[in-house]
């Protein structure tokens, strides 16, 4: 009978062939550990404590500014409730608990308490959505804002209607003032703006509502 043997492998091209396999896995192995290291080292260099100082300070400066304007938008808004109470009163139970929601919107933004109008004694009521209190008193580091000077008193309607329609608009435009500026605000004072900023959506809607 006539047998054939399988072939057999060369012993010494096994040999090499796994050395091969191994030496790729190596260096493949090798340049992802090296990739990774160099995010982390970009990582590490970006997030340095000099460089959170800096951020941090520039943060704090920004902040200030916005703080200062919006407690100057808020004081022109309440010069013009102000105003339109003085020249309506009759709307003052309307327009009274909108008025003392805008003046504790203007001490969050660290402006100064602005005294309450002639038009009568707020009924402490809230009208609207309140701002966050949590996010309402200007961090200890940052720089206080400037505090806004009395705004002159607007001319107001002699039509009670048309005089809350321009209160809404205002309501409006110094609510998407607050929306624009919290885009660039940091985490805790962008809170705080969309908070008032809801509120002021809320205020100019019940402001051209009849019978609210």
């Amino acid at each position: 009978m006539i047998t054939t043997d399988a072939p057999t492998e060369d012993p010494g091209k096994s040999h090499v062939h796994n050395v091969a396999l191994t030496r790729r896995r190596t260096l493949l192995a090798g340049s992802v550990l090296g990739g990774t290291a160099l995010l982390l080292t970009g990582c590490s260099e970006d997030s340095g404590p000099g460089r959170g100082r800096k951020d941090a300070a520039a943060d704090a400066a920004a902040d200030a500014r916005l703080r200062g304007q919006a407690a100057r938008d808020t004081a022109a808004l309440l010069a013009r409730y102000d105003a339109t109470l003085d020249a309506h009163p009759g709307l003052g139970g309307r327009l009274r608990p909108l008025r003392a929601e805008v003046a504790r919107h203007a001490a969050a933004f660290g402006a100064a308490p602005a005294p309450s109008t002639s038009a009568g004694p707020s009924d402490g009521t809230s009208a609207g959505p309140r701002a966050d209190s949590s996010a309402s008193a200007p961090p200890a580091s940052s720089p206080a804002p400037s505090m806004p000077s009395a705004p002159s008193a607007p001319a107001v309607p002699p039509d009670e209607k048309q005089a809350r329609t321009d209160l809404a608009a205002a309501e409006r435009r110094t609510a998407d003032a607050r929306v624009t500026a919290l885009m660039s605000a940091t985490p805790e004072l962008a809170r705080l703006l969309a908070s008032v900023a809801a509120a002021g959506a809320a205020h100019a809607y019940l402001l051209t509502v009849d019978g609210a």
